[in-house]
């Protein structure tokens, strides 16, 4: 039995590719004063279920399909399940109306999941019911054009869609366009308006974004370029002003590198994000007043292709999902400087894609 007073790991896995013996989402609960995750549950029969989230009451768990084809049809699917003392149960799927859905998120008020089809580079909006089940998709937004790259950027790749701090637009960065679009979201009738859209620099590849706790700054990664962009957001106009851009990887580094998750601390002090082939975690200090970001250090995360990490809601732990290396791995964070520094835990899982913490309520 998980106690209230331990986080919940939840692990999304590929279980449809080379290589992978993942079964679907594992739950893991860490102890608080060690970072030691013990293994408690999963639940199988879960296509590839690579990006998940919870509502905010935390007694639901979405995770996204991540395949081409889904119970007989072209595209992926989105999953919503129960959670219950840390056991999870699925509730029901709906299509997701596109390829290789990579992202999902809960909007503020618990109405409707977001959804990014990464392969398709379309966006879809889901009602949430009052049981937790997902009605089927009440508008989907397809997006069209390319950019430089010749094979990542030939068509849109939809990577990432988030509601802003005043859940009033939802953000999504389209790796294919090299641009952020801003939607503002219609939560009586679940329709995403375009508002807006921010050009980033051709063949930078967006991945992720992610908003800082004082919802004043934004800051994105990319995926094919290697860099971090700073952003003051006007949540009033729901735009971005372009503050600075930062490496994530060492000046000598040569060799091959996507980039891939971008996190900041609970206490809004350090900006985190992974490289894979340099196979790090680089951390910048962010200064709170400005948003700039100053060059703190690089830890290897011990193992293959970190796709993605989370640190944990005290801010004490960090722990790293080796994608190739089938390994979690945890690290102390020294709240001062920001340094990693591993305690020697690690756990075994098939293709760990996404880790998302949560504290039980029941």
């Amino acid at each position: 039995m998980i106690s209230k007073q331990e986080p919940v790991v939840f692990v999304g896995t590929y279980t449809e590719h080379n290589g992978s013996q993942g079964k679907g989402i594992y739950v893991y609960r860490m102890d608080p004063s060690s970072g030691t995750l013990t293994l408690e549950s999963a639940v199988e029969d879960l296509a590839n279920p690579s990006f998940l989230d919870t509502n905010s009451g935390q007694n639901f768990l979405y995770a996204v399909d991540e395949v081409e084809d889904f119970a007989g049809e072209d595209g992926g699917g989105v999953s919503a399940l129960s959670i219950d003392s840390g056991v999870l149960s699925v509730l029901n799927h709906q299509p997701s109306h596109g390829m290789h859905p990579c992202h999902i998120s809960v909007e503020g008020t618990g109405q409707f999941a977001l959804v990014a089809n990464y392969s398709s580079g379309s966006v879809a909006m889901f009602p949430i019911q009052a049981d937790g089940w997902l009605g089927p998709a009440t508008d989907i937004v397809q997006h069209s054009g390319s950019s430089v790259h010749p094979e990542r950027q030939a068509g849109p790749h939809a990577h990432c869609i988030l509601p802003d701090p005043t859940n009033r637009f939802a953000i999504v960065v389209d790796l294919g366009l090299d641009k952020i679009l801003v939607y503002r979201m219609d939560l009586e009738n679940g329709r995403l308006n375009k508002h807006a859209e921010v050009e980033v620099a051709a063949g930078a590849g967006p991945r992720h974004l992610i908003f800082h706790p004082n919802g004043t700054f934004a800051y994105l990664i990319n995926e094919l370029n290697a860099t971090l962009m700073g952003y003051r957001y006007d949540s009033e106009m729901g735009s971005f002003e372009e503050l600075q851009t930062v490496p994530a990887l060492p000046a000598d580094f040569t060799g091959e590198n996507l980039c891939a998750a971008i996190k900041i601390s609970p206490d809004g002090k350090f900006l985190y994000a992974s490289n894979r082939g340099h196979d790090s975690i680089v951390c910048y200090r962010i200064n709170e007043a400005t948003g700039i970001l100053t060059y703190g250090s690089h830890a290897s995360t011990g193992g293959r292709e970190p796709r993605d990490f989370a640190i944990d809601p005290s801010g004490n732990f960090l722990l790293a999902a080796n994608q190739k290396s089938h390994t979690i791995v945890t690290f102390k964070i020294n709240k001062e400087s920001g340094e990693l520094n591993r305690t020697g835990d690690e756990v075994q899982v098939s293709m760990p894609v996404c880790l998302k913490f949560a504290h039980l309520n029941s």
